[in-house]
């Protein structure tokens, strides 16, 4: 069944690339199906991949390699939430270890260029906590953070 809502990505020839990245790095992840050109298009040739399907995390997503037009910005994200530091390290490394890039305050960048963040569940209840001094002091501590250290992060919170 086709998704009602699918997130539509725009890649320069590498959806097919990205998709498998995504499906062997996060659960719930797959690459699903792989649909080539019927005839030659503005950015390739009959048979290029021109859409891939997939899902990352259980999102539904369609690759669509449109060419060079078009690059990811920080305008959109994936916000992964990670349960500890070891899930935490292992997404950060995976991204930013195949050729993507550290950004601030749990950002990085693929190395197609989308952006993750790669989000601890204690920061985000931290930052959330209903005592305004605790919310002010880790965020002032996540502030100069790339990846999110969670012992930080947990330090900041109790003062």
């Amino acid at each position: 069944m086709t998704a009602r809502n699918t997130i539509c990505l725009w890649y320069d020839g590498t959806a097919l690339e990205a998709a498998t990245f995504y499906a062997a790095t996060f659960p719930d992840s797959a690459v699903t199906a792989v649909h080539r050109a019927p005839s030659d298009f503005p950015s390739g040739k009959e048979g290029d991949v021109l859409t891939v399907l997939f899902t990352v995390l259980g999102i539904p997503c369609l690759g669509l390699n449109g060419g060079p037009a078009f690059r990811h910005s920080e305008a959109f994200s994936f916000q992964v939430a990670t349960a500890d530091q070891a899930e935490t390290d292992r997404y950060w490394n995976a991204i930013v270890g195949n050729g993507g890039q550290e950004s601030a305050c749990g950002w990085c960048k693929d190395k197609w260029g989308l952006s993750w963040q790669i989000t601890p569940r204690v920061l985000t209840d931290a930052i959330a906590d209903p005592d305004r001094a605790v919310a002010k002091r880790v965020f002032e501590a996540m502030m100069p953070m790339r990846k999110i250290d969670i012992a930080t992060i947990e330090a900041a919170r109790r003062g």
